[in-house]
């Protein structure tokens, strides 16, 4: 399970030293990593820290240009990290950073979300966390002042953005909000908090209300009026953002037509499926006939998440035997039901030394009480084992030959969505999901997958509609998602007002997984009769997280 330790070059310190300066510019990468010596603060996300970002990248990207790759695993850091570095810069002259503002993956959503992922077993830990919420106010005041800044430039989000956050925001800091709440249950693992702290983190945390309450205002009063009216962000920087998300560049029109007609497939297979569950129905009457079967039901989110753990927990002992080498470290996922109640199922990777597990959470929308696991088995299976934990973790693990930027750092959501979705597909494949049921439910998941690199891409490029009526707007998205998947309303409107404000993100998922695919059969062709799917899978995932196209350089 180990190899030797290889030697540092040139390339790896330049690499090691980026991930110091990300830590020191951005400490909520730092807690996600596992560096918590910046724990008690936030980046500067004013337009002053978005400037020294941007200048720490120029430099950084100099220094990688100037220094010659030694080895095969120099060649893939240095080329992965230039493309990371010179997207970055371009995003930023595009003036990106000014108009940062969806609904699950900005500043507003970031400088909350990083809580979630603190150390809290301990009074010093609960100490630290009250630092750092003592420091939010400022934080949030900076980005204010960005976007504002954006506004004065005329560079503004969309208005549904502005005012779906807003909504998010009234939410964090009601008196049954995060903030509240939060506090409210602060305890270490064995005692309790001496009263001066549990006071302090009161105050503070009433403090983080307000300043949240303040961005809210600001939203509504200043930014709602005059920001934009299109929810679509254009070609050029739509085609930013695609490499951003995928780390390959694609023809966006080809690959448009492709997903409509990935969309026609998956809609065919599960009619094929559908007669199977239940002779001669569609898939709307397969999964009416499910949704009625109370064997197939969990009540509840402690009921759901004990099925998740037990769940993954299986497939990681059964898959650990027989088809991958999975490091000790890597069989502790743990699966979490979310703090928030916005939507969405999503992964966070283990800390650079394993004290904090790779882990598994669903924000579990309010209302939402019954979860059918013929439609979720598919979901563990994408967020565990074998797909982002046995990557990402497999990754972090791997310190013998990888250094910290490519361990913990490197990769696109198309290099991890789409091994995720490869790993679905793989599960099918080796026998986990031969029941009819739990093969719709998988089938329910890619034809979303497909109908979404469709609307994402229509909308924002402003395409025309499938069926002739004129071009993509967010009303048709939300109608033609509607008819694609099999979820409650809750979760669909979530989902179409992501994709609205964070382009080039929901295409990645297939886009991705369609690029891993052609990798190994472009790798099963140059293998010819030596080809080995089992050899392939680890030497994919030892090269880490990367772009796309890093990918296909180092594997073909």
């Amino acid at each position: 399970m180990t190899t030797p330790e290889r030697t540092p070059t040139p390339i790896d310190t330049i690499a090691e030293a980026w991930v110091d300066t990300v830590a020191e510019l951005d400490p909520m990468v730092a807690t996600y990593i596992g560096r918590f010596e910046h724990n008690d603060r936030f980046a500067d996300y004013s337009p002053e820290g978005i400037a020294a970002g941007a200048d720490a990248a120029r430099g950084t990207l100099a220094r990688l240009n100037a220094t010659d790759a030694t080895d095969e695993v120099d060649e893939v850091t240095k080329e992965d990290l230039a493309r990371t570095l010179e997207l970055e810069l371009e995003l930023h002259e595009a003036q990106w950073p000014l108009r940062d503002l969806n609904v699950i993956a900005s500043p507003a959503q970031d400088i909350r979300s990083v809580f979630d992922l603190m150390p809290t077993d301990t009074v010093e830990d609960w100490s630290v966390v009250s630092a750092r919420m003592a420091a939010l106010p400022a934080a949030v005041e900076g980005y204010a002042r960005t976007l504002r800044e954006g506004l004065s430039r005329g560079v503004v989000p969309a208005r549904r953005q502005v005012a779906e956050v807003a909504g998010q925001i009234a939410r964090y800091t009601a008196d049954n909000g995060f903030f509240a709440e939060f506090v409210a249950e602060a305890s270490p693992r064995d005692g309790q908090l001496p009263a001066s702290l549990s006071r302090e983190l009161i105050d503070h945390a009433n403090a983080a209300r307000v300043a949240y309450d303040r961005l809210g205002t600001f939203l509504s009063r200043e930014l709602a009026p005059v920001a934009g009216e299109k929810d679509a962000v254009g070609r050029e920087l739509y085609g930013l953002h695609s490499r951003r998300f995928l780390g390959a560049t694609i023809d966006l029109d080809e690959t448009y037509e492709w997903g409509l007609e990935e969309l026609a497939r998956m809609v065919a297979e599960q009619e094929t499926i559908a007669d199977e569950i239940k002779a001669g129905s569609s898939v709307e009457e397969a999964v009416a006939f499910l949704e009625q079967d109370e064997s197939r039901k969990l009540h509840g989110t402690d009921a759901l998440q004990r099925w998740m753990q037990q769940t993954s927990d299986r497939a990681v002992a059964e898959l650990g035997r027989t088809h991958f080498d999975i490091p000790e470290p890597i069989r502790r996922l743990e699966c979490m039901i979310a703090p928030t109640r916005e939507g969405g199922i999503y992964y966070t990777g283990p800390t650079d030394d394993f004290s904090r597990p790779g882990r598994m959470w669903w924000s579990v929308p309010e209302g939402v009480e019954s979860f059918d696991t013929w439609r979720e088995l598919t979901t563990v299976y994408h967020e565990g084992v074998p797909g982002h934990h046995l990557q990402i973790a497999q990754a972090v693990f791997n310190r013998s030959m990888l250094n910290s930027w490519r361990r913990l750092l490197a990769g696109t959501s198309g290099h991890a969505e789409g091994w995720a979705l490869y790993a679905e597909r793989l599960m099918e494949q080796l026998g986990y999901l031969d029941d009819p049921a739990d093969r719709l439910g998988m089938l329910d998941g890619q034809r979303m997958r497909a109908a979404r690199v469709v609307l994402d891409i229509g909308v924002h490029l402003e395409k025309p509609r499938p069926d002739g009526r004129g071009t993509w707007d967010a009303d048709y998205a939300l109608e033609f998602m509607m008819r694609n998947v099999n979820m409650p309303d809750e979760f669909v409107r979530f989902e179409v007002n992501r994709y609205l404000g964070w382009p080039g993100q929901a295409p990645s998922y297939k886009v991705g997984q369609r690029i891993w695919e052609n990798l190994r059969d472009e790798y099963a062709t140059a293998q010819g009769e030596a080809f080995s799917i089992k050899e392939f899978h680890k030497r994919a995932l030892d090269v880490g997280g990367v772009g796309l196209d890093t990918l296909r350089s180092a594997l073909v």
